[in-house]
């Protein structure tokens, strides 16, 4: 039986020539990119993993749009060469689906660019020679909520945001935050998980999640990792103290010890330290 064969007159391909009846946690995909090569390689990549579905393919803007309305799919792989100004691209196309997130493929890795897509919502960016791993991995972490950036990038999103070369000073109305959520957003810039600001704060995850929901919504980002560089660029939440965990009393020691000495003072942990280490859970 014959493939499918790719249109050029503006039509949409189906990615596996019928859509799969795909199961709960399945991560469906169109595949956009010119060349047809890197499509099929994408679709044998990712036939070997259980999760992951491409139901859609395109090899031009308008075939993207036209896929993005005909396919139900949760992530677009999208690669910036189909339009003259990709961030415009990612703009429109997200304005087609709210519910889908772009992965954006760059031909060789570009600063201005990159940090031009990621401020128009770009939910990943990644270069054609990423590593068919890791471009799995990065769309189990987008399809999760996450953002997925090369670590060359994060190093030019982080100097973006300190220098306010991505959002500069006064583009942003000032918003202030109660003494709760200041509380929740410092424990999110410490890499704090929503489970252990929870436990800190002395509440649900539940509401954690909800008061973070609020909180995107008022200083206008989309997730953790921008709130974290939001809050560096902007000291958002300087001054405000960290949250500490109830520490159980310690025990009354009834009986001297058998030296004759007294115990040692337990050692206090640097904060720095502790910062750092929850940064990287």
């Amino acid at each position: 039986m014959g493939s499918t064969s790719v249109s050029t007159s503006g039509s949409v391909e189906p990615g596996d020539g019928i859509q799969p009846e795909d199961g709960k946690g399945t991560i469906r995909v169109i595949v956009a990119d010119t060349q047809a090569i890197f499509r099929v390689g994408l679709r044998k990549i990712f036939a070997l993993e259980d999760d992951i579905r491409v139901v859609g393919q395109a090899e031009s803007l308008d075939q993207t749009v036209a896929a993005i309305q005909k396919f139900s799919a949760d992530i677009v792989i999208f690669e910036a060469a189909l339009s003259p100004n990709p961030a415009d691209a990612v703009s429109d196309l997200l304005r087609q689906s709210t519910s889908c997130r772009l992965v954006v493929v760059l031909q060789e890795p570009d600063q201005e660019i990159t940090l031009d897509l990621f401020r128009r919502g770009a939910h990943g960016i990644v270069s054609r020679e990423i590593e068919p791993e890791l471009l799995v991995e990065c769309l189990r972490k987008v399809a999760q909520g996450e953002s997925w950036l090369e670590s060359r990038a994060v190093a030019w999103v982080m100097e973006a945001y300190r220098t306010q070369g991505v959002r500069p000073a006064g583009s942003r109305p000032k918003v202030s935050l109660t003494p709760k959520e200041s509380l929740i957003v410092s424990c999110v810039t410490q890499g704090m998980k929503n489970k252990e600001i929870a436990l800190r704060v002395g509440t649900t995850e539940q509401v954690v999640k909800n008061y973070l929901r609020k909180v995107y919504d008022k200083l206008g980002v989309a997730d953790r990792l921008e709130l974290a560089l939001y809050c560096l660029s902007h000291r958002v939440v300087e001054g405000v103290g960290q949250a500490k965990p109830a520490q159980p009393a310690p025990p009354v020691q009834t009986t001297p010890p058998a030296n004759g000495h007294a115990p040692a003072a337990p050692e206090t942990p640097n904060a720095a330290a502790a910062a750092a280490s929850g940064s990287r859970s």
